[in-house]
């Protein structure tokens, strides 16, 4: 059984990023934080903003590095190293361009997909075996079209879908948190798209 200590939101520091489609981890980060009365706080040793939470009657820390995706890992290392925590101790919550808009699934390990923010956080682990809260925002299409499509905000319709896939998964934070990862891909697997 993971328990998880540390719940990582990816995304891109900026209010030109804030509603793009790459900082679906921050939303997820944000509104966990408002539902449970929590504080976010600049901490520059971790290069993020952090906050702890009680969840499922264990302390929580959560993390949106302030670092740019790329370098995600700095920020995610820094944490983890400090208070001695493991990887599959870890969840890591990001945009998916592999799943459909408003899919939202439940993994550990794995490789990064081609998402840079994964790649730099194994890189700077050292270690595949955290979990992943993946976040559907669909794909554009086209390979050369990645880029500009996740630092764009999504459309009205895709943002109402992204919005429940969010409450979806915030509200099985919990059963995460307290070492029940399967049954909650049973319930978030089962009601996906």
């Amino acid at each position: 059984m993971d328990r998880i200590k540390l719940i990582v939101g990816l995304g891109n520091p900026g209010a030109q990023y804030e509603q793009t489609r790459h900082n679906a981890g921050f939303w997820f980060i944000d509104q966990l934080v408002q539902e449970h009365h929590g504080n976010l706080r600049n901490e520059g040793r971790f290069q993020g903003e952090v906050a702890k939470l009680l969840l499922a009657g264990h302390d929580c820390w959560l993390l949106k590095p302030s670092t740019f995706m790329n370098h995600s890992g700095r920020s995610v290392a820094a944490l983890a190293n400090y208070y001695r925590m493991a990887p599959e101790n870890t969840l890591v919550v990001h945009d998916e361009l592999d799943l459909p808009v408003g899919a939202v699934r439940l993994k550990k390990g794995g490789g990064h997909g081609g998402h840079n923010g994964l790649r730099d956080i194994i890189a700077a682990l050292g270690d595949k075996g955290f979990w992943r809260l993946r976040l559907g925002i669909g794909h554009p299409g086209e390979r050369n079209q990645v880029i500009d499509y996740v630092l764009d905000r999504p459309s009205k319709a895709d943002r109402e879908s992204l919005d429940l896939a969010l409450n979806a998964a915030v509200g099985q934070v919990k059963g995460i948190c307290n070492g029940e990862q399967q049954a909650v891909m049973n319930r978030l697997h089962g009601s996906a798209k």
